[in-house]
């Protein structure tokens, strides 16, 4: 077991399974020393946890808490192509998306669910660049979807 999921399973957490394409792309690639992964749903055991808007169906809180389910399926994506989360250099930025009610904007605090759990697990080489983005819409109506671009060391 590699030092990074030790530091999952101290936490009470799993890598999940790496969750199955919806179209025509893959979970992740690797190009050069990074790893972009693609959008991670919060997908738990192949089905969206939770569906609808932040703001509305979906608390704040509830929302944070699903970010964090997407960052988990991003280290599962990486791991997927790097082989070892323990390659990971830094994680460099993430991107998040919440599908938000027209009067939410809370969606910084929403990301910061995936930002604290890559600082858990991976202690300074979790601390990354960030954007975090209110849409109207997200695929399978999800309410949240994080990107990840990690750098890797021995690539």
């Amino acid at each position: 077991m590699s030092a990074v999921e030790a530091k999952l399973a101290e936490l009470g957490l799993t890598l999940p399974a790496v969750a199955a394409p919806l179209a025509a792309y893959q979970p992740a690639v690797q190009s050069g020393v990074y790893v972009y992964t693609s959008g991670q749903l919060p997908m738990v055991e192949g089905k969206l946890a939770v569906t609808g808007k932040v703001g509305a169906e979906v608390t704040a809180e509830e929302a944070k808490d699903l970010a964090r389910i997407c960052a988990l399926n991003a280290l599962a994506a990486v791991k997927s192509v790097a082989g070892d989360l323990d390659r990971i250099a830094r994680v460099v930025k993430v991107v998040g998306f919440v599908a938000s009610a027209s009067d939410f904007t809370g969606q910084p605090g929403v990301i910061n669910g995936a930002s604290e759990l890559l600082g858990e697990v991976l202690g300074d080489k979790g601390v990354h660049a960030r954007s975090a983005v209110g849409v109207a819409v997200l695929p399978l109506d999800a309410p949240v979807e994080v990107e990840v671009q990690v750098e890797l060391v021995g690539a």
